[in-house]
């Protein structure tokens, strides 16, 4: 059962972050800032705010969100050891049905790509499938660090949006 923007706006302070709590990948601390400037009108306005407070983070915060992320098609992924939302997203994208040539594929990307980066490849999977995937994660291992980790930040902000779509009813 999804929540209403006026309903989570309603919530005591605790409450409140604990239902944002994994919106960004264990950040809680992005629903805790934006809890002064409650109320939010709407979802909209409630992601514009939480992507803000990234945006607004330290570059240390910011990396320790992105390095927050799981591996598409990972060992976590494998063990089971996801969160219930990244479980979700990467199993729409079909990656809980790869074969084990596929897995091994994203694997060395995996790996390629942090050796690149040193933070993990993130996509907002909403769309895609493991041959879209695949074929960000050849694309983007071109791009350099600074422009990596813009892109990071900016998939996190569409993974956030699909969250929280997820999470509230639009009343607005």
């Amino acid at each position: 059962m999804s929540l209403s923007i006026t309903e989570l706006n309603g919530l005591s302070a605790d409450d409140f972050v604990a239902h944002l709590k994994d919106i960004f990948e264990h950040s809680p601390w992005v629903g805790e800032r934006v809890l002064p400037e409650r109320p939010f009108k709407s979802v909209r306005r409630l992601h514009s705010a939480m992507c803000a407070q990234v945006a607004a983070a330290s570059a240390r915060e910011q990396l320790a969100l992105i390095r927050a992320h799981p591996d598409l098609a990972g060992k976590a992924a494998l063990a089971g050891d996801l969160t219930e939302a990244s479980t979700n997203e990467q199993a729409g994208a079909g990656l809980n049905t790869l074969t084990e040539t596929e897995y091994a594929r994203f694997h060395e990307l995996n790996d390629a790509y942090k050796a690149r980066f040193d933070f993990p490849f993130i996509l907002a999977v909403k769309g895609h499938d493991k041959h879209s995937i695949l074929a960000e994660f050849e694309r983007r291992l071109d791009n350099d660090l600074k422009a990596e980790n813009i892109e990071a930040l900016r998939q996190i902000s569409e993974i956030a949006r699909f969250r929280l779509d997820g999470l509230l009813s639009h009343d607005d």
